[in-house]
């Protein structure tokens, strides 16, 4: 992203390395930098903000403190500018594979062939590697017309867009495309809806038309080699066909997470999340977790919680990779 100071070289060396670019690890990386360390941030996608700006930047966020509602890209943007007051050096599309012990440190490698020696390591993970579930026919129209993501709303004004899915992110996408695009048409395979009683009602109040028990069966285009979507059609439990015009398809079937290499390190797992102390201190010496990612008793998976952790573990990391520095820090209106 030309906004960050993205670091392609294999070397860096810093005093705190955070894994992963999403509202916690962004938050981290300024806190850091309020607490005197330098930061590099790694992250296996191409862009800061995570799950957030992968799989919903449109979308409205209700849970973080001071903002009624935020849309989840303003969110990213804004989290990212408090972070830039400390020149984090950001290492996009590098995945980290692998953590060594290395003395007073630890020595991160990428799988984009960067090495990152550091005192300690947060890791803000989120839920790991995620992919989305694949729609069953159609993906050779995948970026032509059918799409998992819809990282900008407006790409599919004016456009007949069938939502496939039965979830929140399926209805939250139909209700919000409902004013922009020409038609939107709700595919689900089962009557019963997995999003919130209130998100349905919505979507049965709106002009989305809604069709259940259906699922797609075949995707089409206009027979050209590099065609792009023009028709869907939808089968019925009862065997009924129903052939829609559309330009979009958006198949918001839900995502599989994976945590990757983070199995490998050495941390202690509960529950597919890395078991942390009160400290959000891991199993493994100078390796700390907060957020989604992390485990320990009472959790509560919120992004304003997964912020309260951030700032816990850099306090624990200030002070144990320099005694010297207070555990707990001054009013940031002092600094």
């Amino acid at each position: 992203m030309s906004d960050f100071a993205t670091a392609t070289g294999p070397e860096v060396t810093v005093d705190l390395l955070v894994i992963g670019a999403g509202p916690t690890g962004l938050y981290g990386a300024y806190y850091a930098g309020f607490r005197g360390l330098s930061v590099a941030v790694a992250d296996a996608l191409p862009e800061v903000g995570g799950q957030i700006a992968a799989l919903y930047p449109e979308k409205l966020v209700y849970d973080v403190a001071g903002f009624p509602a935020v849309r989840g890209q303003d969110l990213v943007d804004r989290l990212a500018e408090q972070a830039g007051r400390w020149n984090p050096t950001y290492l996009l599309g590098h995945g980290v594979t692998q953590l060594d012990d290395a003395g007073e440190g630890i020595v991160a490698t990428t799988d984009a062939g960067a090495r990152i020696t550091a005192g300690a390591v947060l890791v803000c993970g989120g839920i790991g590697n995620f992919v989305p579930r694949e729609l069953p026919v159609g993906s050779e129209y995948l970026g032509r017309g059918l799409r998992y993501f819809v990282p900008r709303l407006d790409e599919l004004a004016g456009q007949d867009v069938v939502v496939v899915g039965g979830g929140d992110s399926a209805l939250d996408w139909a209700l919000s495309l409902e004013p922009i695009a020409s038609s939107v048409t709700l595919v689900h395979r089962r009557t019963r809806f997995r999003a919130h009683e209130r998100t349905v009602e919505q979507v049965h109040a709106s002009s989305v038309r809604v069709l259940t028990p259906y699922e797609v069966e075949k995707i089409s285009g206009d027979g050209s080699v590099d065609a792009s979507v023009s028709e869907v059609v939808v089968a019925g439990s009862d065997g009924d066909r129903i052939s829609l015009s559309a330009q979009s398809v958006v198949a918001a079937l839900g995502f599989i997470a994976d945590l990757g290499p983070i199995e490998q390190w050495g941390l202690e797992l509960r529950r597919r999340r890395i078991l942390v102390d009160r400290t959000m201190r891991t199993s493994r010496e100078r390796v700390f977790a907060a957020g989604d990612i992390a485990d320990h008793d009472g959790k509560v998976s919120l992004i304003s919680i997964g912020f309260g952790e951030a700032a816990l573990a850099v306090n624990h990391i200030a002070s144990l990779l320099d005694p010297a520095r207070s555990l707990t820090p001054g009013h940031s209106s002092d600094a």
